[in-house]
């Protein structure tokens, strides 16, 4: 048993979350959490283990300027595009794919590439404070294979796809067949099926179906993948939509019998609970409606939408709409690994559309038109995500019965953040707990993130010995 004493933030809504300063937070052997007893003071410490029967536990003190939060989730990324991060700014999707992310994923044909640059990719994404990732993967087997295990040893969370991709795309970059992608897609599953699930019994890699996006896969191959994830209710699924308007009207033109680019993955029936869909920048208010129908969840990644031109996606009205939303990084189409990165790219966006509105009086929603809370872009970054995820009730915020997915935050000097006035300093003049936790969303990096812990267990963070 683990018990943690010190301030929490746990997001509960897209409008609050609760900020405790003297918290008891207890994680068992198994790393799901016990209980949570807020406003303790010092005094009461043992009065309160020993009335939750707690007998010579060790109380994990947090310092002055130390908060938990829960880890971040990444909704969208593309692990064997890390090595392109922060270049191709100059085109838009399609010409970006052709010239910049084809060339670099075709080299993980090669498992000892694949083996050298996975290791680093990963712990790169922990160190940034994400516990629980969607990753895409090359078209191969092997490498993506490897980068299954490498997630796995390293502790993280993660769902891990093999892009399916039979068409319009390279010569050297392309599946032979229909078949052949499905073979290696179950093939995959199956792998990912036999890692060790640990003392916990809950796998921590899971596998998910990954057409690339509906341009990139024949007919023939959507079917097949239709029949394989009706036959595993559990199969989780991600592709791209809407993302590049060109995009739209390439897809549009593959599949005329469709209404529309949402309609086309739901004909094959690729649109349930637990489907991502990435970008949704261009939706029209049928597929909205469709989306909302089927419960699937939307990946925003609002960085790359900037960094590719693509477009500003109007998250508030999803929201309004009870869409899920969560974030993604979307590298490389994103040029940072990290949520906090998202985080600030989506408040920018929000504002953004909100100015473009124009809205001189109330917006008609919630969030249509406004910019998002600091409560939203927390639960975007948590909750929301493990919402689009299909995994609320396990992770996203802290409760009994859920995992212990968590980060430590410091943002004391000492944690040589100087972009981040700290707690301890006088220039900064606050130690509000509200404070700390908005200087870090906007100013922290991952030298603030102290301890990253997936499931009890202290994977990563720059504090971690």
């Amino acid at each position: 048993m683990q018990v943690f004493y010190g301030s929490v933030i746990n997001p509960e809504t897209l409008t609050s979350y609760k900020a405790s300063s003297n918290a008891l937070l207890a994680v068992n052997a198994q790393g799901i959490v016990e209980w949570i007893v807020h406003d303790v003071q010092d005094s009461l410490i043992q009065e309160t283990l020993l009335q939750k029967g707690c007998i010579e536990v060790e109380v994990i003190p947090l310092k002055d300027g130390q908060f938990i939060i829960p880890g971040f989730i990444d909704t969208h990324t593309h692990a064997p595009q890390l090595p392109n991060i922060g270049t191709g700014a100059q085109y838009e999707l399609l010409d970006w794919l052709e010239k910049i992310t084809f060339p670099m994923e075709a080299k993980f044909a090669d498992d000892k590439f694949a083996e050298a640059a996975y290791p680093e990719i990963v712990r790169r994404t922990i160190n940034a404070g994400t516990t629980t990732c969607c990753y895409y993967g090359s078209l191969h087997l092997g490498s993506t294979k490897v980068l299954a295990d490498i997630v796995h040893s390293l502790g993280q969370r993660a769902f891990v796809g093999k892009c399916n991709m039979d068409r319009n795309s390279p010569d050297y970059y392309r599946e032979d067949s229909p078949e052949t992608s499905l073979c290696d897609t179950q093939k995959l599953i199956a792998h990912i099926h036999s890692l060790d699930a640990g003392s916990s019994g809950i796998p921590l890699v899971r596998p998910i179906i990954t057409p690339r996006f509906a341009i990139s896969c024949s007919n023939p191959l959507l079917t097949q993948l239709g029949d394989l994830v009706s036959s595993d209710p559990s199969l989780h699924i991600q592709t791209h939509i809407s993302e590049n308007r060109s995009e739209i009207t390439f897809a549009k033109s593959l599949f005329p019998e469709c209404k529309s680019y949402a309609a086309v993955y739901d004909s094959f029936r690729l649109l349930r609970r637990n489907t991502i869909l990435a970008h949704a920048i261009h939706l029209e208010d049928e597929e909205m409606a469709l989306i909302k129908e089927r419960q699937a969840g939307i990946s925003h990644c609002p960085a790359s939408n900037f960094h590719l031109n693509s477009g500003i996606a109007p998250i508030g009205e999803y929201l309004d709409k009870g869409i899920k939303v969560g974030l993604g990084t979307d590298v490389s189409g994103g040029y940072s690994p990290s949520i906090l990165n998202a985080i600030r790219n989506a408040s920018i966006a929000s504002k953004i559309r909100a100015m473009q509105a124009n809205v001189g009086a109330k917006s008609s929603g919630q969030f249509k038109n406004n910019q998002l809370s600091i409560a939203s872009l927390l639960y975007l970054a948590t909750l929301g995500g493990a919402q689009v995820c299909d995994l609320e009730d396990h992770i996203g915020s802290f409760g009994p019965g859920k995992s212990f997915d968590a980060l430590v935050v410091d943002v004391r000097g000492v944690a040589g953040n100087h972009n981040l006035w700290g707690a301890d300093s006088e220039i900064a003049g606050t130690k509000s707990l509200d404070a700390m936790l908005e200087r870090f969303l906007f100013c922290g990096d991952e030298r603030n993130i102290s301890m990253v812990y997936v499931q009890g267990r202290c994977i990563g963070g720059a504090g971690r010995s």
